[in-house]
C-alpha cells in the first residue's frame, strides 16, 4: 500500500498555518479523557511545569498526583495531632502503620506512575516523602528497641532519653529541612498552595529537631512546646495538602468550579521548550 500523500506548503499563507498548528500542538495537551488543557491547568493537574514529553502516556494513563496526596495528608494529619495530644494521645506507636502502608505505599506508587509519565518534580516530591515516613517509621516500632543502643543497660526507655539518641534524631531532622528547602525554592514555580506546603513542612522539620535537642538536654517543658509546635506546622501542611488533592481531584471529575491555587507559573519563562531551546535562550 504506498503511502499517504504528503502535504506541500506551498504558499506563505499555507506556512504560517502549519506553524500554529505546531504552536498549537505545543501549549496544548489532551489527558485520558480527551480534554485539551492549557500549561496552567496542566501545572495545578500535575504540578510540575508543562515540558515537552515523548509519547502518549497523558493519554493512556490516570493521574497519580492526587494518589499520593491521599497517603500524604493521611499521615501527616494523624502524625501532626498525636504530636499535639489531641484527646490525650501520647505516642505513635499504635499508629505505626501510618508509616508503612498508608503513606509510603501510595507515594511509592506515585513515585513509579509520575516516572512513568516523565513527570520529573512530582516524582521527586513522592520519593522524598516516601523515604522520609518509611525511615522515621522506624523509630516508632516498639519491638526495634533501637534507643537500647544508647543505654548502658540495654533498657531501650532510658536510651530514648539520653542525650546522643535525641541528638541523632535532631541532626537527622535538620538535614530534612535543608533538603525540604530546596524542593521549596522550587515549588515557587508551580502554585502558592504547593509552595506553602514546602515551607511549613520546612519549618517543622526545624522545629521537632529542637524539641529533640531539648529532650536530650532534659528540659522536658521545651521539648514538650516545641513538639506541639511543630505538629501544628505539620498540621497546616496536611490541611494545605488536603486543599490541593481536592483541587487536582475536582479538575479531573469536571467539577465545573475552578478552586484557586495560585498560581506562579506565569511569572517564569515559559518551560514548554526542550532543554537544547532553554539552553539557547539563556
Amino acid at each position: 500500500m504506498s503511502p499517504p500523500p504528503t502535504r506541500r506548503l506551498s504558499s506563505a499563507d499555507d506556512i504560517e498555518a502549519a506553524k500554529h498548528d505546531f504552536d498549537v500542538n505545543l501549549t496544548h495537551i489532551q489527558t485520558t479523557g480527551g480534554m485539551t488543557i492549557s500549561p496552567e491547568l496542566f501545572e495545578k493537574l500535575y504540578l510540575t511545569p508543562k515540558v515537552p514529553h515523548v509519547g502518549d502516556n497523558y493519554k493512556r494513563f490516570a493521574n497519580p498526583t492526587p494518589m499520593g496526596f491521599v497517603g500524604f495528608v493521611i499521615s501527616t494529619f494523624t502524625f501532626a495531632m498525636v504530636l499535639m495530644g489531641w484527646g490525650g494521645a501520647a505516642g505513635l506507636s499504635g499508629v505505626a502503620g501510618i508509616f508503612f502502608f498508608v503513606g509510603p505505599l501510595l507515594l511509592t506508587l506515585a513515585t513509579i506512575f509520575e516516572w512513568v509519565m516523565g513527570n520529573f518534580f512530582p516524582m521527586m516530591v513522592m520519593s522524598l516523602f516516601a523515604v522520609f515516613w518509611l525511615s522515621f517509621g522506624l523509630l516508632q516500632l516498639p519491638t526495634l528497641e533501637l534507643a537500647a543502643a544508647y543505654s548502658a543497660t540495654g533498657n531501650a526507655a532510658e536510651g530514648a532519653a539520653s542525650k546522643e539518641y535525641n541528638s541523632v534524631i535532631a541532626l537527622y531532622l535538620i538535614v530534612w529541612g535543608f533538603a525540604l528547602f530546596t524542593f521549596w525554592i522550587f515549588t515557587l514555580k508551580t502554585n502558592t498552595v504547593f509552595a506553602g506546603i514546602f515551607l511549613f513542612v520546612t519549618i517543622a522539620a526545624w522545629v521537632l529537631a529542637g524539641a529533640y535537642f531539648q529532650v536530650g538536654n532534659g528540659n522536658y517543658v521545651l521539648a514538650e512546646q516545641l513538639q506541639k509546635t511543630g505538629g501544628a506546622l505539620l498540621f497546616i501542611v496536611a490541611a494545605l495538602g488536603w486543599y490541593m488533592c481536592f483541587v487536582i481531584m475536582a479538575a479531573e471529575m469536571r467539577l465545573g468550579i475552578n478552586f484557586p491555587v495560585g498560581d506562579l507559573s506565569h511569572f517564569w519563562p515559559s518551560t514548554d521548550i526542550s532543554l537544547s531551546q532553554a539552553e539557547k535562550q539563556a
